[in-house]
């Protein structure tokens, strides 16, 4: 039901008509608290707050409220106005002109006009920007936006412009049947160029910050907190109920949930799942304050595939045959996370994923294949595989990891050394590809199943795999302007055979969601698939 709903929304956003705005609603009768402030726990330091060069969900879940762009999302998923208030399409699907409201500000009051989407659409695919999302734009067809990044033309060529302060006119290269959605990501929102210009690296420090979005930036003590405080210019500031949110950094989950069951932290991070004997206490004690949703993201181990021997796609076949997901989902993680076999989880709307051949097996057969593979490639017994499997700090983590290396050397002889790295490190080495196996996960950008495959052509900023495949690139290039959902999932079904063929990357299970949120915290999203959440549509009931 809810897929179906979420598709005839996106066919009457593309064809131009904006669903209502939908602000916090406080039911009737509710008492709300005197003190309308929130701490919640984000799970890591950000390693920026800058919306142009972040990549990762410690930075998006702060940006959001600091940010709006042209489109935001409701509690289910759907598609709302942001700043646009609406939108016409031409015949072809390649020329959007966007109407933005006129009372939208930025935080230190001036206007937010068309020309600061311009701005930062522009500065995103700027070489000298090194965006690490510069590849999504690309991934729109925006118009040119390859060669810019590439070198080839420059940044003021980019199909967007303001046709006036309150109107943007984009232009595609060619009809893109979700660019609609795209438009909700943190890369996607505007950006204040008198500001940037003027403090350059320092903008986003307390002291010079600007946002358009309903908090603004007060204070920001590395690795401790950081503040975010009503913004009163926020053009829906009527709206919001919460005048302060407190974001801790805190990567422990056992520490985590300490500071929760003391009342100190008001909603846990959920990025991470909650220790599984922990998790089946609380179900006994506050089932109630314990939300799981369903997520479009996958749990994965990314072969550098550029690194002899991972090189070999029957190394990597072998050791992601190798691993029971079953004991991960069953034992580790425990709530309500599914085993991955593909890459696309089944939860993305629109999309039915077909279910590899080795899936089927059990896992007695999938070691046994796993054995045979190791042994063509020239590894047993007596010449074992060794290599070092990095991960980002966290208790979770780390117990996968202690798992997964396990069986691995139960089943194929394989010695691993384990290498933690706190988030800002480990995304830096990612980056760098100075790794052999690492941890990863990929939450979808929007809710459709490019947002999964994209992530693994060779264009792509995030592949951090390194896996380049000319007919993988072209498929998905190709999918692009197809229209027709089933022929798409076609396209997208053909490209996951090659994923499972070639194993760049090992899924092991689909995310969940698990939240622990306080009794008295009203309006939190219980069930949007991309665990999207702005803290203007909560309130603090009084307790």
């Amino acid at each position: 039901m809810h897929k179906k709903t979420s598709l005839a929304l996106a066919i009457l956003l593309a064809a131009g008509v904006a669903a209502p705005v939908m602000a916090a609603k406080v039911p009737a009768g509710t008492e709300l608290a005197a003190k309308q402030e929130i701490v919640f726990n984000n799970g890591a330091e950000p390693a920026t707050l800058d919306p142009q060069k972040m990549e990762g969900t410690p930075e998006s879940r702060i940006a959001r409220n600091l940010f709006e762009g042209l489109v935001i999302q409701d509690d289910k998923g759907n598609i709302l106005p942001g700043v646009a208030t609406s939108w016409d399409v031409n015949d072809n699907n390649t020329v959007f002109t966007f109407h933005l409201r006129d009372d939208a500000k930025w935080s230190n009051g001036d206007p937010v006009t068309a020309g600061d989407f311009v701005f930062a659409w522009q500065r995103a695919v700027d070489p000298k920007t090194a965006s690490p999302y510069s590849w999504y734009i690309e991934m729109t067809t925006m118009a040119n936006a390859s060669d810019i990044i590439n070198g080839k033309k420059s940044p003021d060529q980019l199909g967007v412009k303001a046709l006036d302060d309150h109107t943007l006119q984009v232009v595609l290269d060619k009809p893109i049947p979700y660019f609609i959605r795209m438009l909700g990501h943190t890369t996607m929102v505007p950006a204040n160029k008198k500001v940037i210009d003027q403090w350059g690296e320092k903008w986003t420090s307390p002291d010079h910050f600007v946002g358009n979005g309903a908090y603004t930036l007060t204070d920001w003590v590395v690795n401790e907190r950081i503040v975010l405080k009503r913004n009163p210019n926020y053009w829906d500031d009527k709206d919001t109920v919460v005048n302060q949110i407190t974001v801790l950094p805190i990567e422990s989950e056992n520490s985590e949930l300490s500071r929760y069951k003391a009342g100190e932290i008001d909603i846990t991070n959920g990025s991470t799942p909650i220790a599984i004997e922990h998790f089946r206490q609380l179900k006994k004690d506050i089932p109630e304050q314990i939300h799981t949703t369903g997520q479009v993201g996958t749990y994965y181990y990314s072969f550098n595939n550029k690194k002899a021997p991972f090189d070999d796609a029957r190394i990597r076949k072998a050791l992601s045959f190798a691993i029971d997901r079953n004991v991960i989902t069953d034992k580790i993680t425990g709530q309500g996370e599914i085993p991955a076999y593909a890459f696309v989880p089944d939860i993305t709307a629109g999309f039915t994923p077909v279910v590899p051949a080795w899936a089927k097996l059990t896992q007695k057969e999938r070691v046994e294949e796993a054995k045979k593979l190791m042994k063509e490639a020239g590894y047993g017994p007596d010449h074992p595989l060794s290599f070092e499997l990095l991960y980002n700090t966290s208790d979770n983590h780390k117990k996968i990891a202690i798992a997964v290396a396990a069986m691995w050397k139960q089943s194929l002889g394989v010695n691993v050394s384990l290498v933690n790295q706190e988030w800002k490190t480990y995304l830096a080495t990612e980056r760098a590809g100075d790794f052999q196996v690492a941890r990863a996960g990929w939450v979808g950008d929007y809710n459709e199943a490019s947002t999964m495959l994209d992530l693994l052509t060779t264009a792509n900023g995030n592949n951090y795999a390194r896996y380049s495949n000319p007919e993988y690139d072209m498929l998905m290039a190709d999918s692009k302007s197809v229209v027709d959902e089933t022929k798409r999932n076609e396209m997208y079904n053909q490209a996951a055979k090659l994923l499972d063929r070639d194993m760049p990357v090992a899924p092991i299970y689909q995310y969940s969601t698990t939240r622990l949120v306080k009794p008295y915290i009203g309006g939190y999203p219980a069930a949007n698939p991309e665990d999207i959440f702005y803290f203007k549509d909560m309130y603090v009931v009084k307790h």
